[in-house]
């Protein structure tokens, strides 16, 4: 064999081998690329678990059915009334139906079902206070179906979080509060409860969003959402991680109907929401921190209109009087940027952050004023548990007719018509539809105490400060409204 048939079989050795490597190379990348899409879609994966089993046969013995009884009070049912009036034959038609009609006793005994979790040995419970708030009688049946009666301990309806205590019960198993901050949106949950009655009945989903606001009344919302079925019955009910922790208390849900069926939007209270007021439940009652000013959120309108960089914080519409805020020199149009070295960024944020700091703590709050920068230090004092001379009356003023708003000085005719404690100041009697004033939120009753931050005090000086402004300005309206004050921007019309 000469060289060069040599130098020739070299060669192809050498592409075949190259032809070798590149087809192996390609086998285990395809190899990888499958293992990682089983790996996503298997449900042996730790992140997505193949049962939920173990974790509701460890947690089922400490998910307690709560049965509330409430005694209701009622008028009783008035006489029938006849409806073909004074005839010769009424008597006798009042008679025939009079014993056929259900009389409503005047006290009839109402039962509620829901849902509770054992937190500790000692038999300590935790549920919801819509659940035994007016309750007479409140009993517990555990999973083995020991009954036993539960004493309310503490409750808060601001939260709707209730503390319950059973005595007697041996052999409790409780679960454990996890951190519910460490949770995740698209993390796998489960609730565990008795819809409708339904002892014990499972459902999984995922955590749909975090830091739900603004679903209730309460100033303190701050929800966990699910899409994990949660119907009438699971109130109270734990919301577990897969790690088999409570992270939320199941208390509210969105539904299309009266049914009050599951339309997969549930909401839970945080467990670390839970754990912040536990000590004061057991002392059997919540005590929370106070500030002392009205807050509302801020609007594209408002941050144009105060001339801020950005929506962030909470500003202040009005001061309480003798209030912390008050004695330490809060102004209204402050902006709240920082509480306590927390950040505000958005105004609902403020309730809860100032309510769970110690009472009489002394903390730095940063504000925006006039666009500058200032730290003012204030002693919180506690939150009290409740929280306006006669002028002439004279003819309604309207305002430019763009605006569609209408006022007049307030008299005490007028503060009774529209049910107001104050009988002095500027008060909204009419706006028109489809008119500026309208479309910014005014209503009748609605009291007039600044434009542009400058104090009203009579209808001249309304219109006087009114009839500066043109097509495309936009006002600063300060009102009064069922002892709320706020801002609202009011965009002047052509």
């Amino acid at each position: 064999m000469d060289i060069k048939s040599i130098i020739k079989r070299k060669k192809i050795i050498r592409a075949w081998g190259l032809i070798c490597l590149t087809l192996v190379f390609t086998f285990v990348m395809l190899v990888n690329q499958a293992s990682e899409v089983n790996a996503i879609a298997s449900p042996t994966d730790s992140h997505f678990p193949p049962s939920f089993s173990q974790i509701v046969k460890n947690a089922a013995p400490s998910v307690v059915n709560i049965n509330s009884v409430t005694v209701v009070s009622t008028d009783r049912q008035m006489p029938f009334q006849n409806p073909f009036g004074d005839d010769p034959f009424g008597d006798l038609f009042d008679h025939f139906f009079r014993y056929r009609i259900p009389q409503v006793p005047e006290n009839y005994r109402q039962t509620g079902l829901g849902t509770g979790f054992i937190i500790d040995k000692d038999g300590y419970i935790l549920t919801n206070n819509h659940l035994v708030e007016s309750a007479e009688e409140i009993n517990v049946t555990l999973v083995d179906k020991r009954e036993f009666k539960a004493e309310i301990i503490g409750r808060d309806p601001q939260t709707d979080l209730a503390l319950l205590k059973i005595e007697g019960a041996e052999d409790l198993e409780p679960l454990t509060l996890g951190d519910s901050d460490k949770l995740e949106v698209g993390d796998w949950v489960v609730a565990i409860g008795n819809p409708f009655g339904l002892e014990n009945t499972v459902t999984a989903g995922i955590v749909s969003a975090k830091y739900r606001r603004n679903v209730t009344d309460s100033s303190y919302d701050n929800y966990i959402q699910t899409d994990a079925s949660i119907n009438r019955g699971n109130s109270g009910g734990p919301l577990m991680n897969t790690k088999g922790e409570v992270i939320g208390i199941n208390t509210a849900i969105f539904s299309s109907s009266q049914s009050g069926g599951s339309i997969g939007i549930g909401f839970a209270i945080p467990s670390n929401m839970a754990r912040d007021f536990l000590p004061q439940l057991k002392k059997g009652k919540v005590v929370r921190a106070w500030l002392g000013v009205m807050i509302q959120p801020i609007t594209t309108d408002l941050k144009n209109a105060l001339e801020l960089k950005d929506n962030k914080g909470a500003l202040v519409a009005d001061v309480i009087t003798r209030g912390p805020a008050e004695k330490t020199g809060f102004k209204r149009g402050d902006v709240i940027l920082s509480f306590d070295g927390k950040d505000i960024n958005e105004s609902s944020e403020l309730p809860y952050i100032v309510s769970s700091t110690p009472v009489g703590k002394t903390v730095d709050v940063e504000i925006l004023r006039a666009g500058r920068k200032q730290t003012i230090k204030v002693k919180l004092g506690e939150l009290p548990e409740e929280e306006g001379s006669v002028v002439a009356s004279r003819e309604p003023s309207s305002s430019p007719s763009s605006l569609g708003l209408y006022v007049q000085e307030s008299t005490p005719d007028l503060a009774r018509r529209y049910g107001l404690s104050e009988t002095s100041g500027i008060i909204v009697t009419r706006v028109d539809r489809n008119s500026a004033a309208s479309e910014a939120g005014f209503r009748t009753g609605d009291i007039i105490l600044e434009v542009d931050q400058e104090q009203i005090e009579d209808i001249r000086d309304f219109n006087r400060k009114i009839e500066g402004y043109k097509a495309d300005d936009t006002i600063l309206v300060l009102v009064k409204r069922k002892g709320s004050t706020f801002y609202i921007t009011l965009n002047v019309w052509e």
